[in-house]
Parts: C-alpha cells; sequence; structure tokens
C-alpha cells in the first residue's frame, strides 16, 4: 500500500505514542511538528544515498550566462533536484568534470546528462524506505512531542538500523560495480 506524506506522520507519531493527524493542518501540536519536519527530514534521506528509485538521469539546458571563472558553461538544474551522482556526455552518465554552484552545474562540456537523486511522490516510495524514512521521523518528532531526549536517543537508534537495512535492500537491486580503466589491469596487459 502506498503511503502519503500525512500516512507517514501519522505511523511516526504513533510509533512515539501521539495521536496520528489527520492532515497537517488539523490545529495540533502534532500536525504543526509534522509538517514543519516532514520536507526537510524525506529530502535528508532521500539526500543521503543513492536510492535506485530516487535516481534519474536528464539531459540539461545550458544558461545563457556562462560562469565567472573556471568554467565555460553553466546548466539548469532539474527543479527536483536533490544531489548530483554524476555528470557526463553523449551517452555516458559520467565523465566528466563539474561543480555545482548556486543552483546551477557549472562544466567545460557543451552537453551535459545529470544521474542525481531526484525528489519521487511519497507515494513512490517502496516499503523498505517507507519504514526508515518513518523510524527517522519518529526519531525528529519525539523530543518535540514528548520531550524526552532518552527516547529520542532510542528512536535515533532504531532510524539508524533502518536506514542502513533499506540501503542493503536497496543496492541489490543494482548490478554490483566493476572496476574500470584500473591503471595496474592496464599495465599488466
Amino acid at each position: 500500500m502506498a503511503l502519503n506524506d500525512i500516512a507517514l506522520c501519522a505511523r511516526a507519531l504513533i510509533r512515539i505514542g501521539a495521536a496520528p493527524i489527520e492532515s497537517f493542518d488539523d490545529g495540533t501540536a502534532e500536525s504543526e511538528i509534522a509538517g514543519a519536519l516532514f520536507p526537510p527530514v524525506r529530502d535528508a534521506l532521500l539526500s543521503a544515498y543513492a536510492w535506485s528509485f530516487a535516481t534519474g538521469q536528464v539531459a540539461l539546458s545550458q544558461l545563457m550566462t556562462p560562469p565567472l571563472a573556471d568554467y565555460d558553461h553553466a546548466y539548469q538544474l532539474p527543479t527536483d533536484f536533490l544531489r548530483a551522482l554524476s555528470a557526463g556526455t553523449g551517452t555516458r552518465g559520467r565523465g566528466l568534470n563539474y561543480r555545482i554552484a548556486r543552483g546551477a552545474l557549472h562544466t567545460n562540456a557543451d552537453a551535459v546528462i545529470l544521474t542525481y537523486v531526484f525528489r519521487p511522490e511519497e507515494e513512490e516510495f517502496p516499503p523498505y524506505f517507507d519504514q526508515a524514512l518513518i523510524a527517522r521521523l519518529s526519531a525528529e518528532f519525539t523530543i518535540p512531542v514528548t520531550e524526552s531526549t532518552s527516547r529520542a536517543e532510542a528512536h535515533f537508534a532504531m532510524a539508524e538500523a533502518e536506514f542502513k537495512r533499506a540501503r542493503q535492500i536497496d543496492a541489490q537491486q543494482d548490478t554490483p560495480g566493476k572496476i574500470e580503466d584500473f591503471t595496474l589491469i592496464t599495465a599488466r596487459t
């Protein structure tokens, strides 16, 4: 069952013994806390790892104004951009030297393919990520809702364990990486 932002926050609140919310505007302290903390916690957890369900590639549009120094071209980042993984050109999504600065990608290439972590809709999160996000939200909600630092520490430890488990599951959904262009191997041939 796909969960939306309210359902994710409601489950996190239940985990800490608080009443679930119906919306971010229902007038309770829990809804105000959830509404304030959900977006940054979600984005931080998505940005913390190259999740398979939140990784995409896009050809970037060049901006009219070039960077002041170091690079020849600037490119507009996508609106759902959270974190760059690599940049390439042609049919490769990696291999370019680049820098992200002030909401743009700077490089010397005439065209750029960006591999990046994006913000998918909450309903697109797989169950293992839902559990990691719920655990992290419950940890973040604990102090403002219950004012208990010891409970918060326990929830942060559980959140870290859920994050590791989710990363492990997600890592199994891709071909393992291999070493390419390693100089010692090249020297032996």
